[in-house]
């Protein structure tokens, strides 16, 4: 048995002036950007996104667009268990995995310790 839900929403800007876009982002938003740790500049996390979803900007090479995070506690467990609903791997990063639905939408799955996760997510039985 694994859980898992919606963790929240990325921001994928392909920007030359990461700090202008934080800047655009948190006024069209509403929200205080937090300060970056040194060891991720690619990197802004909103304060106080709705209902305990994280919101990121992150900056890519790629064209910009927006796509969603969900967290589970047993990483390998949930990507299987959307392989199965028709997704598939593209690409392991650090420790989260890129995957991309039957429809062409990309999505993470990242993985966060179970107390995050128990009493306001998903429950699934292994196969």
């Amino acid at each position: 048995m694994h859980h898992s839900r919606l963790a929240g929403f990325v921001i994928d800007c392909r920007t030359d002036d990461f700090e202008a876009a934080a800047r655009f982002w948190s006024g069209a938003l509403g929200l205080a950007v937090k300060p970056p740790s040194d060891s991720e500049l690619r990197y802004r996390e909103f304060e106080n996104a709705p209902d305990g979803l994280e919101l990121l900007l992150q900056q890519v090479e790629h064209d910009s667009r927006a796509h969603l995070d969900i967290a589970t506690d047993d990483l390998e467990a949930e990507v299987e268990r959307l392989e199965a609903l028709g997704a598939k791997r593209i690409e392991f990063v650090k420790r989260w995995w890129v995957m991309q639905a039957p429809t062409g939408h990309r999505f993470c799955v990242v993985l966060r310790p179970r107390e995050q996760l128990e009493g306001n997510a998903n429950r699934w039985e292994s196969a």
